[in-house]
């Protein structure tokens, strides 16, 4: 009775074999949980994307307001030649009054009131920033405006000191009665 033969033996190893290789290994059971929490959360990530609104639309009193407008031109574009203010400039007299600062956001145009927000694009490389004209200049042929060497370092234009730009008036200042 417990004798059996060695080829009855044989034939029922091979029958477990075969069915052990029908048979996917077996995934550990963390590796499992975690694919399927990351799915979860990518799913319900998606379904609430539709539904965020930006910091800048709800304010302080819980009130709504509408999203922010890309800056709209207030004058024409002007294009042209801009250079920067040199370092002997620091501390002098503007033609507004105030001393120059070169950290500040002073641009020099000859016509434009003081105190008006303009968006300069350096036409080359399309970086974009924006300053307030505080001066009146440049004084150069050629040239239509000056800007502070932080607003050059900003649209990448100091090492070459003068650049291509674009001047678009995004804000005019009223001029003084």
């Amino acid at each position: 009775m417990g004798f059996q033969c060695p080829a009855s033996r044989h034939q029922a190893q091979k029958r477990a074999n075969e069915t052990s290789l029908d048979r996917e290994p077996a995934r550990p059971r963390g590796r499992v949980l975690r694919i399927a929490a990351s799915v979860a959360v990518m799913g319900l990530s998606t379904m609430t994307i539709g539904c965020a609104q930006s910091p800048d639309a709800v304010t302080a009193d819980g009130t709504t307001t509408p999203p922010a407008t890309v800056e709209r031109p207030a004058g024409q574009a002007q294009t042209g030649m801009a250079s920067y203010y040199s370092h002997r400039f620091n501390g002098r007299r503007m033609a507004s009054g105030a001393p120059f600062d070169p950290g500040s956001d002073t641009i020099a145009h000859r016509t434009l009131p003081f105190g008006t927000l303009v968006r300069v694009t350096n036409l080359r490389n399309g970086l974009t920033t924006t300053g307030t004209v505080q001066d009146r200049g440049p004084w150069t042929r050629g040239r239509i405006a000056d800007l502070s060497p932080r607003i050059a370092r900003q649209i990448d234009m100091i090492r070459s000191g003068v650049a291509q730009v674009e001047i678009v008036p995004v804000e005019i200042a009223e001029a003084p009665e």
